[in-house]
Order: structure tokens, then C-alpha cells, then sequence
């Protein structure tokens, strides 16, 4: 009777912990046990595996899961999947430059986000070899990308999606601006020669030779809109402008690209359904059928461009019908229990041995599989965009602002680029802010930065302010002190209704005496002192334990904050959390502002990604809540009207 009782208690929590996972970790726990599995029986598949655009297109959703989760079995699963290829010499398994094949630039994309997270040279050297093929990639006369060596003079959407997205990240990490034109170029002369003016579609593919048997004699097209190529389009265009600099001035260009294209596959979404046909356009075609891969990427499209404010919000309810039918049609669970994929075409091509002529009779020809990895990989992005809605609405439309002047160190990178470095949105490593930055990303709001002294005039469109570590002379040889009319400026935003965030350090790691006439102003002051110093890896020294019903952190019971200074308060300060006597959470309300204030700057990679302490301290979920904090102490703007 214990035995059966024992059963149904241990039922009871696998069945509540698989409903607690949401459909991307779904997806993604089939994808890694299935890795896992080839790799502990030695099969085939795993022995003949080759550099593939396949791979990328499942790790950029795996990617999106680690960003969301802080759970390191993700970036793990990443880097293993690549170091598979990579060698220490940075020599990556299978792949050749010569074929000058677009596709073989899609997993750069992953390469670069572990160099940046890592610093390993191997990945380093793997990047800059795919950098190169670009470099030495044949052209259409224009200067559009040849899709393969073998494909002369062409042009195929898909292309844009192997590319373009690794080469903006390339350009961003390693200061290439001069690139970001010729990002640009390539999808505005995609669209130039592709794009239907009836319809709005664009065709699979562009021959600029008009010599291949599947080109229009006129206009060099291929003959019908497949679906995928387009999803592949609307994919590189959104991925390609979260990066894209405002700066230049052709990211206009994209940005109404964009809007033309979602115009497009909005009226040839089934309006019964929410689906959209393997040919978009031919709704009554013999055999034509709705397809999951396209339809995942239409939905990210959407989902993902509303999110980043491109496309107008209307758009979130086309992709949440949509959603709901791939989840109703595609997505089913096995008897194994794991998360399967139907309705992903297999592949669909132009031209080559067997030739594909581009005719409708052959797009039909083609295989429909279960979890292919172009449709598993599409439908965990796109579940990770809707499954962030609820949360971006958030903080829609709300921006964070990261100081650079008080905290401004700077740092060499690989190529001799003098960055900023030490808690910084677009620093990936340890000691950086990228993955905070990502979650108030993913909660709506943007992040900028401020790289001089705060004015009214500077924080004006500014609704949370961030202080972090400002500098002592072992970081700076300059340092730029709080002064006394920066302090007023501060307090006069705050009393305005701003919200302050001061992440400081212990002694010896920060500067105190002139940074004290800031937090003063609040009814804080940092003491030059040093609390849960941790020894190697005695990760429990740096324990906080969270009380039930915190208002900060509610979702949270254990944190990590290593080697914090002490706060001493006075009215109107409070404190919010405390590790024996010791201050370590402090809130002041001043006018219709906030500050929060904490020893330490314990929301950097190292202790929010997973990759070092224990899950068991929750600083990634602690940081999530954090920011929703944040945002809903900023006071609801009112009409002057």
C-alpha cells in the first residue's frame, strides 16, 4: 500500500512538473534528450553529422531559453553541440570556405555568443573564418550575396536569414560599422528584385542571369512563394534590426521592409485556420497543405517585431491565433512522453542534381517530416516570443539607463578596440550586465546608456537609473566623482517621479566618500566595510535567504550577493532585506521617485547565468523580479490634456 501510495505522490510531482514547463522547454528537453541520446549509442547520425544551418536555427531557440531561465543545461547543450566541429584551433569539422555556401555562416551566430561569453580564442578563430567566407563571397553585380558558389548570379530569401543576423552580431562585437550598409543593401536589393508589387510576397528566389530554367525570362524570379523562404526573410529581418544601429541611416529602410512584409503574410494567413499554405498564395492548389516551420517563423516575425517596436501591436493577434493553431495542429506528445513537431516540409530548393525547377507540382513533391530541426528550432523561438508577451507589456515603452561616467572603465578587446568594460548591457563575460540587460529587455523596456555626468536634460525621457560600482583610482586612473550638483540633479529626477537603483561594492572595490553624497541625499550611507566574504568556491558564505512574502523578490528564496558593504539608514530610507544585522536591500521613497539601493553588484553574468554558483541560488529568477519591481514602482504618466 506504501509502495502504491509512494507511486502516486512521485506521479503527482512528475505530472506537475511537466505542466509547470512551458512549450519551448518542452520542445527543448526533446531536442537535448535526443542529442543525448545519439551521442551515448555512438549512431550514425551523430558520426556523419555535418556543419549545418540546421544546427543553428535549434540553438538560437536554446539560446533564447538560457536568456529566459538562467539555467546552464542550455548554454551547456550550445556549447557542446558546437564544440562537436570546433577544435582548439578554432578549425571547424566538415566545413569548407571554398563552397562559399551562405548556409555555413548561420552557426557563427552561436560561435560568437561563446566567445563573448567565454573569450576562448577557438571560437574566436571559427568566427573569423565565417567573417571571411563573407568577405570573399561571389556577387550579383549589385553586390547581393551569391546564395552558394554552385548557384551563380543568385540570390534565394533563405539567404538573407544564414547571414545577415551573424554578420550585424559580428559587426556590433567587433566595431565593423562599416558593414551595417551592406546588411542593409542586401535586403533592400532582395526586396527591389523579388517582391511581388500585386501581392507583396516575395519569390523563393532571384536569378540575376536570368539563365537557370526555373527564372522568369523577365524578371529573373523564381515561380512561386514558398512559405518558408518567406519565414526565413521575416526572421533575418527582425533578428537583423534588434541589432541594427539607430545611427545609420538605413535602418529605416529595413524597418519599413518589414511592415511591407508583414502586410503581406498577413492577408495570406488563413483567415479560418490562422495558418498559412506551404505556397502562400495558392490556398486551392492540389495537395497544397498548411506547413509548421513557416508558420512558427511568421509568428515570430510578428511576435518579435511588435516587441521591439517595429511592428504595430495589431500584428500580436494575428500571431497569437497562429500560435494556437500550431499548438492544436503540429504540436502533439508522444508516448514517450516527449514534444513532437509535425507538419515541417523537409526541404525545398531550386535548381541542382536532382533538378528543382521551382514549379508548384514540385514544392509538393517534397517530404513532410516529423521534428526536423528547421521547424523544432522555429517553433522554440517562436514560443519564446509569445511566451514573453505578458511580460513585455510590462514595461512597454519604459527605458533604463546605465551609468558610464561614474563606473567608466574601459578595456582592450581581441582586435585593440578600446571598450567599456565592468557591468555594461553589451558586456558579455563575467563581469558584465548583458543577461540583466536581456531581462529588461524581455519586460519591455529598453536599455541605453549614459556616458556623462547626469542633468535634468539627460534624464529626462528616463525612467529607471542605474548607478553601478562607481570608480576609485585602482579602476580608473581619472576617476569621475559624484559632485555635489550631480547629487541635486539626481534628487530632483527622483522626487519627479524617477526611479534610482544603486548597486555599489565593499571596501577597497569602489569609491565611498564622494558617492555617499548622493546615496545621503536618500537617507543611505554605504560603510566602507565587507560582509559574506566567500572563500573559493564556500558558496554558502555568500547566502541570503529571501523571507516569505518579500516585496521585492517574491517568487525567490535564496540569493547570492559575495563580499557586500553594510548601509546604514535614516528616514525616509528602509530596510527591505536583511542578512543578520547587516542592511542588505534598502528602498527610500522621495516625492513620486524610488530608490533602491544594495552593497553589491551581484546581478552581473557571473552570478545571474547560470554557468558558476548553484541553481539553488535563484539571483536569475531574483533579477527577473527585480525588474518587474523596478517597472511598477515608475509612476503611471497622465495626460496634460
Amino acid at each position: 500500500m506504501k509502495k502504491i501510495v509512494l507511486f502516486g505522490c512521485l506521479l503527482t510531482m512528475l505530472t506537475t512538473s511537466l505542466l509547470a514547463q512551458s512549450w519551448s522547454e518542452k520542445m527543448a528537453a526533446t531536442v537535448i534528450e535526443t542529442a543525448r541520446e545519439r551521442d551515448s549509442l555512438n549512431t550514425d547520425a551523430a558520426k556523419n553529422a555535418k556543419w549545418s544551418y540546421d544546427l543553428g536555427v535549434v540553438l538560437k531557440g536554446i539560446e533564447g531559453l538560457w536568456y529566459k531561465t538562467g539555467d546552464v543545461k542550455y548554454f551547456n547543450f550550445m556549447q557542446k553541440s558546437m564544440d562537436f566541429f570546433v577544435n582548439d584551433n578554432g578549425e571547424i569539422k566538415t566545413y569548407k570556405q571554398e563552397d562559399h555556401n551562405i548556409d555555413n555562416i548561420l552557426c557563427g551566430r552561436i560561435l560568437l555568443i561563446l566567445y563573448n561569453v567565454t573569450a576562448k580564442e577557438k571560437y574566436r578563430k571559427a568566427v573569423e573564418t565565417l567573417r571571411e567566407q563573407l568577405r570573399t563571397q561571389p556577387r550579383t553585380n549589385e553586390g547581393g550575396f551569391w546564395h552558394k558558389k554552385i548557384y551563380p548570379n543568385q540570390m534565394w530569401l533563405d539567404g538573407l536569414y544564414m547571414g545577415e543576423p551573424f554578420y550585424t552580431e559580428y559587426a556590433v562585437s567587433f566595431n565593423d560599422t562599416a558593414a551595417f550598409n551592406d546588411i542593409a543593401h542586401q535586403f533592400i536589393w532582395m526586396e527591389k528584385h523579388a517582391r511581388d508589387s500585386k501581392t507583396g510576397l516575395l519569390y523563393h528566389g532571384w536569378d540575376e542571369s536570368k539563365q537557370q530554367k526555373w527564372a522568369n525570362q523577365q524578371t529573373g524570379n523564381s515561380p512561386n512563394f514558398w512559405g518558408r523562404a518567406m519565414g526565413w526573410y521575416g526572421a533575418a529581418l527582425v533578428d537583423v534590426l534588434e541589432n541594427f544601429p539607430a545611427t545609420n541611416h538605413n535602418k529605416d529602410s529595413i524597418i519599413a521592409i518589414l511592415n511591407r512584409y508583414a502586410v503581406a503574410i498577413k492577408k495570406v494567413q488563413d483567415a479560418k485556420s490562422g495558418l498559412w499554405y506551404d505556397i502562400l498564395d495558392k490556398p486551392n492548389g492540389p495537395g497544397n497543405y498548411f506547413e509548421a516551420s513557416a508558420a512558427c517563423m511568421f509568428v515570430y516575425t510578428m511576435a518579435k517585431g511588435v516587441r521591439l517596436g517595429y511592428l504595430p501591436a495589431s500584428y500580436l493577434e494575428n500571431a497569437k491565433k497562429a500560435y494556437d493553431a500550431i499548438l492544436k495542429k503540429f504540436v502533439e506528445t508522444g508516448a514517450n512522453g516527449q514534444t513532437n513537431l509535425n507538419g515541417t516540409v523537409s526541404v525545398s530548393g531550386l535548381g541542382g542534381n536532382p533538378y528543382r525547377d521551382g514549379s508548384y507540382e514540385y514544392y509538393m513533391r517534397e517530404k513532410i517530416v516529423l521534428n526536423d530541426q528547421k521547424g523544432v528550432g522555429a517553433f522554440i523561438q517562436a514560443a519564446n516570443e509569445m511566451e514573453l508577451i505578458a511580460s513585455v507589456k510590462l514595461g512597454k515603452g519604459k527605458t533604463v539607463l546605465l551609468d558610464d561616467y561614474y563606473n567608466a572603465e574601459r578595456k582592450k578587446d581581441s582586435k585593440g578596440n578600446l571598450k567599456p568594460f565592468h557591468y555594461k548591457w553589451e558586456e558579455f563575460q563575467s563581469s558584465g550586465f548583458s543577461f540583466l540587460g536581456n531581462i529588461f529587455n524581455q519586460n519591455g523596456v529598453q536599455t541605453k546608456t549614459l556616458s556623462e555626468a547626469p542633468t535634468a536634460k539627460n534624464l529626462a525621457n528616463t525612467d529607471i537609473y542605474f548607478i553601478v560600482d562607481a570608480d576609485n583610482i585602482a579602476d580608473n586612473p581619472h576617476p569621475n566623482y559624484v559632485q555635489a550638483n550631480d547629487a541635486t540633479a539626481v534628487y530632483n529626477w527622483v522626487k519627479a517621479g524617477g526611479v534610482l537603483v544603486l548597486f555599489h561594492n565593499d571596501k577597497g572595490n569602489t569609491e565611498f566618500e564622494h558617492f555617499n553624497l548622493l546615496a545621503g541625499k536618500f537617507g543611505m550611507h554605504f560603510n566602507e566595510d565587507s560582509y559574506n566574504r566567500v572563500i573559493g568556491s564556500d558558496y554558502p558564505t555568500g547566502a541570503v535567504e529571501i523571507p516569505s512574502g518579500n516585496a521585492i523578490l517574491p517568487s525567490v528564496k535564496k540569493i547570492y550577493q559575495k563580499e557586500i558593504c553594510s548601509i546604514t539608514l535614516k528616514t525616509p530610507a528602509k530596510s527591505f532585506l536583511q542578512k543578520n544585522e547587516v542592511v542588505v536591500f534598502a528602498v527610500a521613497k522621495i516625492g513620486k521617485g524610488t530608490v533602491f539601493a544594495t552593497g553589491d553588484p551581484w546581478l552581473y553574468n557571473e552570478y545571474t547565468d547560470g554557468r558558476k554558483i548553484p541553481m539553488d541560488y535563484e539571483n536569475a529568477r531574483a533579477a527577473n523580479d527585480l525588474v518587474k519591481w523596478l517597472v511598477k514602482q515608475v509612476p503611471v504618466k497622465t495626460s496634460n490634456k
